[in-house]
């Protein structure tokens, strides 16, 4: 569904040290999460090194994300993959997969009016109990980018995560989030959108869509906004009683660092870190808009933020 480098050490002491890169054999292989509606497919990376080891379970955004971080909608960054292979340079595992209903993963979609956001909760909840089979891996930990943050620390809850990673995930329910990317929009659309938002987060189904809105509001797609409006990312957060990071880039024009802030507040025991400079993609980028918007579709090589990845590990590690 289509909705729309030095770190600031600011923020309650969390200081990033460097971490120290393994000389070991590595290895990324398929895995595969069987649902009752196909097989959702993945990849796992592990290094040979070490007998038991943290894996991290990578949730990719919303819309048509693939488990690189790559879209048909106009990204190409492999922001997942570079996450990935960054994390194995130093020991650690991960996995990431490719959400019902996309790429690798299609055949285990439904039709888009079956579709449900507890859906694809309950699947990352289910990647969790997978990955607790494996006894090679010590602790579990959650990685969750954009809408997949969200996704992230309610099966975290539901599947008792071990730690639980926040990265550039909004802080306000996704009915607020499109109304504030409606501002941008002329006063008219507004004024025929917000009824509409607030209809469906009250829970009722909407008729008589205008054609302008047919593409936000057709009815396949309102049974999953329905679901999906109900959860507010302050109330989801502050349920979990596991250690908690929350990051955000200072250049991300999808997700503000007041969202970050917001999570922050809401779950006490949380620690979070501002990356300076850092886009909605982890990379580097301006903070001029339409430079930034630019860099979706022609940095597929280009790295990561060294800071993001160096405050995971920290997180990681830490006991």
């Amino acid at each position: 569904m289509k909705i729309f480098t030095t770190l600031a050490l600011l923020f309650f002491g969390y200081v990033v040290t460097a971490q120290t890169k393994l000389d070991t054999v590595t290895t990324t292989t398929n895995i595969i999460l069987q649902t009752a509606t196909g097989k959702i497919r993945g990849s796992l990376s592990v290094a040979s090194k070490g007998k038991r080891f943290p894996v991290v379970l990578i949730i990719a955004g919303s819309g048509p994300t693939d488990r690189n971080g790559n879209s048909i909608a106009g990204v190409n960054s492999n922001s997942y993959k570079i996450l990935a292979d960054s994390l194995l340079q130093y020991g650690i595992a991960s996995v990431r997969y490719d959400k019902r209903g996309i790429a690798e993963s299609k055949d285990a979609g439904t039709k888009e009016e079956d579709l449900r956001f507890t859906d694809l909760v309950n699947d990352a909840a289910d990647w969790i109990k997978l990955l607790k089979t494996e006894k090679r891996f010590k602790s579990i930990i959650v990685l969750g980018h954009s809408e997949g943050s969200l996704i992230g620390m309610v099966a975290s809850e539901k599947a008792a995560a071990s730690k639980y990673i926040s990265v550039a995930g909004p802080g306000i329910p996704a009915a607020d989030i499109i109304k504030k990317q409606l501002l941008s929009q002329p006063q008219n659309i507004q004024d025929l959108c917000v009824p509409r938002l607030d209809s469906l987060a009250a829970g009722k189904m909407l008729s008589n869509v205008p054609p302008v809105l047919y593409s936000l509001f057709r009815p396949s797609v309102q049974p999953y906004m329905i679901n999906w409006f109900q959860y507010d990312p302050r109330v989801e957060i502050a349920k979990l009683k596991i250690p908690v990071l929350i990051l955000n880039g200072t250049t991300d024009i999808q997700v503000s660092v007041d969202d970050a802030n917001q999570l922050h507040e809401a779950c006490k025991q949380s620690k979070l870190v501002i990356v300076e400079g850092m886009s909605h993609l982890l990379k580097a980028a301006p903070t001029d808009r339409t430079k930034n918007i630019a860099l979706y579709n022609t940095t597929p090589n280009a790295p990561i933020k060294t800071e993001l990845v160096q405050a995971v590990l920290k997180f990681i590690k830490e006991d």
